[in-house]
């Protein structure tokens, strides 16, 4: 037998080289069978030979093109707001930040990438591909910079405001990642350019975003911009607000009016439709006084 180390010929039955001491072969664990000592798995059954060697195998990316979304967006004027704000109340303020973007970011199907500072990376398209991811995206962004102004004023910070920007496209996706390296391409780089773009409480997107969602989202041009990175101006679209439901659906053929001075209760039937959606009951509107009998609930 000879040796794979040292080129030594070795009798037949040893199982050290004569020569470096060397494994001459190494039996399956499972099978008996012998392989040879640089082989990584049974040639006879199969079995991992070396430690790590089937996690090896398994921790190599898997990765594939897919037409995803992105959305990108950042606080206006938090900056200011912290540096006469105490430590410990800007981070409550972040968390809550933070927090209300994981609820809407996940209410519309969609996964945090990544949060940077003041700013919150969302994708569509990946693990889960959907036909809507791009209106998805488009909902969430005019969903949350509604939301931040609130959030502000809860919070004693006056003028508090989002931008956001979604632009969509093809990207390389690494499919078994989780958060942040999930997607990577220029796709990204441009929805960071998009969301830079918005005024204070705009959601900008992109020629593409906007042919895959103008059927239930309202839109104005916002006109060619000068993007950093980008070699010729891109065309830009302000999303103003939902006029239909997915798709488009039951969207009107007359008068789109917007929806004026109701946010916060928008926002609490969306909040309401989460609860009860999480804890599967009806939700009860309870009129009576603290001090009033409960009566339990008959459905």
């Amino acid at each position: 037998m000879t040796c794979t180390n040292c080129g030594t010929e070795n009798k037949p039955g040893r199982k050290f080289c004569a020569s470096c001491g060397v494994a001459l072969s190494v039996s399956c664990p499972v099978c008996g069978a012998a392989n040879e000592p640089t082989d990584r798995f049974c040639g006879e059954c199969g079995t991992p030979l070396a430690p790590g060697a089937a996690a090896n195998e398994r921790a190599a990316p898997v990765a594939e093109r897919r037409l995803v979304s992105i959305l990108f967006m950042d606080l206006v004027g938090f900056t200011a707001a912290s540096e006469s704000r105490d430590a410990e109340d800007v981070r409550d303020l972040l968390s809550r930040y933070f927090d209300v973007a994981r609820t809407v970011v996940g209410r519309y199907g969609g996964t945090i990438e990544k949060f940077i500072g003041d700013a919150v990376m969302a994708v569509w398209g990946t693990p889960i591909t959907r036909e809507d991811d791009a209106e998805r995206a488009v909902r969430t962004a005019l969903e949350l910079v509604a939301a931040i102004p609130v959030l502000g004023t809860e919070a004693g910070v006056d003028g508090l405001a989002a931008r956001a920007g979604v632009a969509t496209g093809e990207t390389a996706v690494t499919l078994d990642a989780e958060g942040q390296g999930m997607v990577a391409g220029d796709i990204v780089n441009t929805a960071s350019r998009v969301q830079s773009a918005a005024p204070p409480g705009g959601v900008f997107v992109t020629e593409a975003t906007r042919h895959a969602t103008d059927a239930a989202i309202a839109y104005e041009e916002a006109g060619p911009h000068e993007l950093k990175g980008k070699s010729e101006p891109l065309t830009l679209h302000h999303a103003l607000r939902v006029v239909a439901l997915r798709g488009g659906q039951l969207r009107s053929t007359g008068l789109e009016s917007p929806f004026v001075g109701r946010e916060r209760e928008l926002q609490l039937l969306l909040d309401t439709l989460e609860r009860v959606q999480g804890e599967r009951a009806p939700a009860r509107h309870d009129r009576r006084g603290p001090g009033d009998r409960q009566e339990p609930a008959h459905f």
